[in-house]
């Protein structure tokens, strides 16, 4: 994924579930990394998931009713 291109993050509650997500994403096929939680967006855990906004509906079909909690932030 490159910097420059439009990107989300998906806000998780504990580095757990940020774990669980990038594999569930990874296993999609869906390129993303764990980053630490940017100081503009609040969230119960230190560090988020980034992704291509490009994948935004692809990543909310495949976290909706496998993740606890979650929200996805357009950078």
């Amino acid at each position: 994924m490159a910097d420059n291109q439009p990107s989300s993050v998906v806000l998780v509650e504990s580095f757990g579930h940020a774990l669980q997500a990038e594999k569930m994403l990874g296993a999609a096929g869906i390129p993303c990394r764990l980053v630490p939680v940017p100081r503009h967006i609040s969230s119960d855990c230190g560090v988020c998931l980034r992704f291509s906004s490009d994948f935004h509906t692809r990543v909310e079909e495949i976290l909706s009713g496998r993740l606890e909690s979650f929200e996805i932030v357009r950078l």
